[in-house]
């Protein structure tokens, strides 16, 4: 399943949250695949799209949340590709 993970920045913590990334890498645990980050112009929100068929594996206690909460915090939402809506709902159509 595809999910969107938004991280909020603490107020400065931008350079930290990238040093930190350089230095240890993502931490992501076997079966959290990473797709891609978007990050906006004023470096308060990631935005990065990733999949597991394991929801558990965002859980907060998971090293990748919990080592991460000092600089931010995170918001975790099930999407679907435009793809799959359009054939979801095709016969509502």
């Amino acid at each position: 399943m595809l999910y969107v993970v938004i991280e909020y920045f603490n107020v400065g913590a931008a350079v930290e949250i990238y040093r930190r990334a350089r230095d240890r890498g993502r931490q992501l645990p076997p079966g959290l695949e990473y797709v891609d980050s978007w990050v906006d112009l004023d470096y308060f929100r990631c935005f990065q799209p990733m999949r597991t068929n394991d929801l558990a594996l965002f859980d907060i206690r998971n090293i990748r949340i919990k080592d991460w909460n000092d600089l931010g915090h995170f918001e975790i939402i099930p999407v679907r590709t435009s793809a799959e809506v359009a054939q979801h709902i095709a016969d509502k159509l």
